[in-house]
């Protein structure tokens, strides 16, 4: 079913327009409260928050760690079976879509927006830090040991391999599939539209988007925060430039710029 003819699903509904900007509300002004109050509350009070984000990191870990690595795995084998399925040839955007930029373009475009920074620091850091044990070894290995190094690579490959691919690419199509073949509008709720129906008009998908939202900008916020870190560090050994949180802000702003 095709959303085109139905006014309350189309994309830029009910949104508000402020200085040549679309908003949505209750989405944006709730994104924005939420991300603000948790910047302010970590200015005012650093080491609380570190102490709160770093036990709510490990009791994470330490419940839910089985989950991240059966859902990891899913993932894969969707995918894996999606190439095989006739699902896996519909054509984005219609039969008589074509792509827009070559396959080499797009992988290019893919590996930078996937892995970006994040890959430039981890890539070292991560299997350095479990084989070391600064982290903690995965599995329960003996840091330092050959068992240690291998599952050490392990998890890096874990996180970094075809298990992340896998996730950008079901969410991706998802995406893609419901705007572009379905109509509706180009948000993380229209995924859900067939196990919540109309729903994802109201609250549920509010709630849905809010969590995109935050859960995509603490995600970049990381990204660039490591970034930032090692670009300054790289600095300050080549040039002696002071390695603050001033020449971190600085380096986000030109990159924020030099993309523009």
């Amino acid at each position: 079913m095709n959303h085109n003819d139905d006014p309350t699903m189309a994309p830029g509904h009910g949104n508000t327009q402020l200085l040549g900007l679309d908003f949505h509300n209750p989405v944006f002004p709730l994104s924005a409260l939420a991300i603000i109050a948790f910047i302010l509350y970590a200015l005012v009070y650093p080491d609380a928050a570190n102490t709160q984000l770093t036990a709510a990191r490990g009791w994470s870990i330490e419940h839910f760690d089985w989950l991240f690595m059966i859902v990891g795995n899913l993932f894969v084998a969707l995918c894996l079976v999606l190439i095989v399925l006739p699902l896996g040839r519909i054509r984005l955007g219609g039969q008589d879509a074509r792509p827009e930029h070559s396959l080499v373009s797009w992988f290019a475009m893919l590996f930078a927006a996937g892995m970006g920074i994040g890959l430039m620091f981890w890539s070292v850091a991560e299997p350095v830090a479990n084989y070391t044990d600064w982290y903690g070894t995965p599995l329960n290995a003996a840091a330092g040991t050959p068992q240690g190094a291998s599952a050490a690579i392990g998890a890096t490959m874990f996180h970094w391999g075809l298990h992340p691919w896998a996730i950008y690419g079901v969410v991706g199509l998802s995406l893609a599939f419901f705007a572009y073949n379905r109509g509706l509008p180009l948000s993380l709720r229209s995924a859900f539209t067939p196990l919540l129906g109309n729903r994802v008009r109201g609250w549920s998908g509010h709630l849905i988007d809010i969590t995109a939202v935050l859960a995509t900008i603490f995600g970049l916020a990381t990204s660039l925060g490591f970034g930032a870190s090692q670009a300054a560090g790289g600095l300050n050994y080549l040039f002696d430039v002071p390695n603050t949180l001033g020449t971190q802000i600085a380096i986000i702003v030109g990159f924020r710029l030099a993309g523009d």
